[in-house]
């Protein structure tokens, strides 16, 4: 719904709305709907000036009479509208975007709903204002006049139709400025708050800057670890057993035990050749921090601890300075090449030799096996290449190894820098198909070097140059899902944004538009790289602050690193004929950075695009011993004289929460905040008795645990999020949104907090056979029959049950079968490219709601929300009671029809009717690439699960599952 033409309505002639957009006004702890509106102005002379026109409402506006101005904020010179990226950010489909307002004398922050209104909204605001041309005159907004209110008398108090906000146009018109509780909240802001006696510190948050350690202990071992094949991390640093305890270690004191609970992907390490240029293992150090060590025999201060690390935090820079470091980052996508030259005039190409090597590369391995099942010699060989090509002046410690199907991230430090590396943590996001596919997406590497924490990025984004808005999502999906687990298990995972220095490589795939590929190729030959640069999506996309908000990046002096002949340096001659990109990128967020160098290499010639490198010094901050030994004596001679006998209070602005209408997939979140009393205090969601978890599994509070000062707050987040796991039950009514949570003070009382909504039932998560037996739309029908039809038994409707005539398969499947059947057969990379999430969103409205007419989406959108359909299904396709049977009889067609033959009769409809339309788009395989191992890959892990705890299936299983759909595709049904 376009709700701009309700704003039109209340403007005055000359002016109008071009964009609208629905959001939330974030406010404290307040929440307002709000509706955003874009208003221009023509002035006789030609020239335009806009304001930003804030509505409340009191429903859907439709017309004038329904909404209520409330604020108008003119775009002058110092306004600004920038996306942020609020901290601790999930994964979650559908998720909003959160925006903040600025201008000289006033900041808003608003939540506007993910999707192309909001991309266009901000667009357009972005346009409007007069800095984007520098010749516009300065607006004068005149025009606004008519909207000013009459002047309030004097000491009489404002009056409720004016708008009294600092940084809005004095006077201007708050008529019906009424608070409506907001109906789409996500996530807030994580507060900044001033590191004083009321700031508010809670795990993950103020807490990462601590740094309590007084000795560090590197562990020895004596050997090089490398990933085992599949494995998706190896490590060649050790950790310290006082890894908590040391002044760059920025950690709470913890067991070091906790630190064993190693992700399965990476459990068994292998034994590599020794190579001369690299230490096999950091050596271990013991570094006497302070003559007070006998404080590592005492038990853990607790509350008191925490309070040291608190002030430590607030009182770095009395006991630390900046030390420059020299950095080497490299990216390199290979093309699925083995090595065939040496690298070291990629990685040596300075005369001094770095301290720190950070390398990318993406495409290590094209191969269907690496794609699917993870499995690449190509690590092994890349690892190799690499550790030969490193500077020839200095021996280098390999620190981590982490890879992502074709995507790998290697981490070296001098020899001699190597103790003074810790809490180093790897992990992968994958942005291909169904958000987990790892032909696309991110690897990343976290460290502490000295007192600084630094964090490596090497993501691979979507192709294509009409993609770009896939690519900015794949971005935003690496930031909000790329978490690291810290040492102490009890703390939240640390985010990319919660890092001093980021450095940020790959092929980020952001091509050159608007330019045809002669025109871009003659720019080259003239070395006008700046007159192409104008044309790089990159840029664009940076300056519309849709991506990489706060990044930089240096000058681009080189030419376009992609397309190439491989073996050459001839620009791509095949029948695409790929327009040249700066494809290749480096960029880099934090302080004391600076960039010495930014250069392709064109004397390899392997792949087809060509590496790229940028050399930096950081500024990193190193703990001077003397320093920290004093501020620590002062800081605990100071709590010597603290009294912790009261007792904790604290009080909650909010314990009733009310969550209506909540959607399959779509994330919902109300707040409230703990204000604490006099006494600093640890706070903790708690298990009610006989509950394994303090909550249901469709909610979680964020944070769920932390530290709060003498009188300060801390906002917390209750994420309510209905997924595959949790749907079923929902729409049974065999679970409600009901809740309720305990929140528990350490030395004080609880406080009971009441969680209720209702949930909107979906096709999704509902059973085949439930679905069958619907002959209107989910959410046309009674609560209580859809229960009745979720709790039927799966074999209804082979007993001659005499419930309404049924359909032969599902109506939601047919629909997006159909949509893809009349419009998708020859798309490429069908079921291998994600979609867009507000697409989703609306594909599922339109299957639980019926307007089939309605669904608009793009191909891939459709394909994803038909294999997410598939992966709710409670009873896959093919019944549990049948998997094994599948498996021993896969590679026997006869066999493999028999068991089929024998499943329920809605389920052998699906089954049937999914494998005559693969069968289809296989015709098509010379338009669509598509052909029978990947359609058996990505359908036999959805329509064939594990019954034994609907756990993944094993390498053995999953090949047996793509084999068996294999036959279904290859021979006549």
């Amino acid at each position: 719904m376009d709700q701009s033409v309700a704003i039109q309505e209340t403007l005055a002639e000359g002016e109008y709305c071009p964009q609208a957009v629905q959001g939330v006004l974030c406010e404290g702890d307040s929440r307002q709907s709000r509706l955003l509106g874009l208003v221009r102005y023509r002035l006789e002379h030609g020239s335009q000036e806009h304001a930003l026109f804030l509505y409340t409402h009191r429903r859907m506006a439709i017309t004038g009479d329904d909404v209520s101005l409330d604020q108008i904020v003119p775009v002058s010179r110092d306004f600004t509208l920038e996306e942020v990226s609020p901290d601790g950010e999930l994964y979650i489909l559908g998720s909003d975007v959160t925006v903040q307002l600025d201008t000289a004398e006033l900041s808003l922050v608003f939540q506007l709903p993910f999707g192309s209104q909001t991309r266009m909204f901000l667009h357009e605001v972005a346009r409007a204002c007069p800095g984007f041309d520098p010749a516009t005159r300065d607006p004068e907004f005149l025009w606004l006049s008519r909207y000013r209110c009459a002047e309030p008398e004097l000491e009489l108090p404002t009056p409720r139709g004016c708008n009294s906000a600092p940084g809005t146009w004095p006077g201007y018109a708050t008529i019906g400025g009424g608070r409506y509780p907001s109906r789409k909240e996500r996530w807030g802001l994580e507060e900044t708050h001033p590191q004083g006696a009321g700031s508010v510190l809670f795990w993950g948050g103020a807490m990462e800057k601590t740094g309590f350690r007084l000795m560090e202990r590197l562990e020895e071992a004596g050997r090089e670890m490398s990933a085992a094949a599949g494995s998706r991390e190896c490590d060649s640093a050790g950790g310290s057993n006082f890894d908590g305890l040391r002044p760059n270690g920025k950690g709470l004191p913890v067991d070091q035990s906790s630190r064993g609970q190693d992700k399965p992907e990476s459990l068994q390490p292998r034994q590599n050749k020794s190579k001369s240029e690299i230490t096999s293992m950091v050596r271990s150090s013991t570094i006497t921090v302070s003559d007070k060590a006998h404080i590592l025999s005492m038990q853990k201060f607790g509350l008191r601890d925490t309070i040291v690390k608190s002030h430590l935090v607030q009182k770095e820079e009395d006991y630390t300075y900046i030390q420059n470091f020299r950095f080497f980052v490299g990216t390199y996508n290979v093309n699925g090449q083995s090595p065939k030259e040496c690298l070291r005039p990629w990685l040596s190409d300075g005369v001094q030799a770095p301290d720190v090597y950070c390398v990318g590369f993406q495409e290590l391995d094209l191969s269907k096996e690496a794609f699917f099942f993870h499995d690449t010699p190509k690590e092994e060989e890349w690892f190799k290449a690499v550790s030969e090509g490193l500077h020839p002046d200095a021996k280098y410690a390999k620190v981590k190894l982490i890879r992502l199907v074709g995507i790998m991230l290697l981490l070296y430090v001098k020899q001699e820098h190597a103790a003074y590396v810790s809490e180093v943590e790897a992990e992968t996001v994958g942005t291909g198909i169904m958000g987990r596919m790892g032909n696309k997406g991110g690897v990343a590497i976290r460290f502490q070097f000295h007192n600084t924490s630094i964090c490596v990025v090497n993501s691979h984004l979507a192709a294509h140059i009409e993609e770009y808005e896939r690519r900015n999502q794949d971005y935003k999906d690496i930031c909000s899902r790329m978490q690291f687990c810290q040492l102490d298990p009890s703390r939240p995972p640390l985010t990319i944004s919660k890092h001093d220095v980021i450095l940020w490589l790959g092929d980020l795939n952001y091509r050159i538009e608007e330019l045809d590929v002669e025109k871009v190729k003659k720019l080259i030959e003239e070395k006008d790289f700046q007159t192409l640069y104008a044309y790089d999506q990159l840029k664009i996309q940076v300056a519309a602050k849709t991506v990489f908000e706060g990044f930089t990046e240096g000058e681009l002096t080189f030419q376009p690193t992609y397309k190439y002949d491989t073996g050459s340096d001839d620009w791509d001659t095949s029948e695409k004929c790929r327009a040249p990109a700066w494809c290749d990128r480096i960029l880099w967020k934090g302080k004391n950075i600076t960039q010495l160098s930014y250069q392709s290499h064109m004397a390899l010639k392997t792949s087809d695009h060509k590496p790229v490198s940028s050399v930096f010094n950081i500024g990193v901050r190193v703990v001077n011993d003397e320093l920290y030994r004093k501020t620590l004596e002062e800081i605990v001679r100071s709590l010597d004289k603290m009294e912790n006998a009261n007792i904790p209070s604290v009080s909650l602005s909010k314990r009733e929460f009310c969550f209506q209408n909540v959607k399959y997939m779509q994330l919902k979140v109300e707040s409230f905040t703990i204000h604490n009393g006099q006494v600093p205090c640890h706070f903790e969601f708690i298990n009610k008795p006989d509950e394994e978890s303090y909550c249901k599994q469709w909610l979680n509070a964020n944070p769920s645990r932390g530290f709060l000062l003498p009188d300060s707050d801390i906002e917390i987040e209750l994420e309510l999020f209905v997924n595959k796991t949790t749907a079923t039950k929902l729409n049974s009514g065999e679970d409600k949104i009901e809740d309720i949570l305990v929140l528990h003070l350490d030395r004080g009382k609880d406080y009971f907090l009441s969680v209720s909504g209702n949930y909107l039932p979906s096709c999704f998560g509902s059973p085949i056979h439930t679905l069958c037996y619907m002959r209107e739309p989910i959410l046309d029908l009674p609560l209580e029959t859809i229960s009745e039809l979720t709790l039927m038994p799966i074999q209804t409707g082979d007993d001659g049950s005499q419930l309404e005539s049924p359909m032969e398969i599902p109506k939601e499947l047919w629909m997006m079968v159909d949509y893809l059947y009349r419009n998708a057969v020859q798309q490429e990379d069908l079921f291998q490219q994600p979609g867009l999430r507000s697409e989703f969103e609306h594909v599922r409205d339109c299957l639980d709601t019926g307007m089939i007419d309605n669904l608009s989406a793009s191909n891939h959108s459709v394909a994803e929300a038909l294999l997410l359909f598939l992966e709710s299904l409670p009873e896959p396709v093919i019944c549990y009671s049948a998997y094994h049977n599948c498996l021993e009889c896969s590679g026997n067609y006869t066999a493999s029809k028999q068991v089929i033959s024998t499943l329920p009769t809605f389920y052998k409809n699906v089954f049937y009717y999914l494998m005559a339309f693969l069968q289809e788009l296989l015709k098509n395989s010379a338009k669509n690439h598509l052909d029978e191992n990947i359609l058996a890959s990505i359908f036999g892990s959805l329509l064939l699960r594990n019954p034994a705890g609907h756990q993944k299936l094993d390498m053995t299983e999953k090949k047996k599952a793509q084999e068996f759909i294999h036959q279904f595709l290859c021979n006549p049904l």
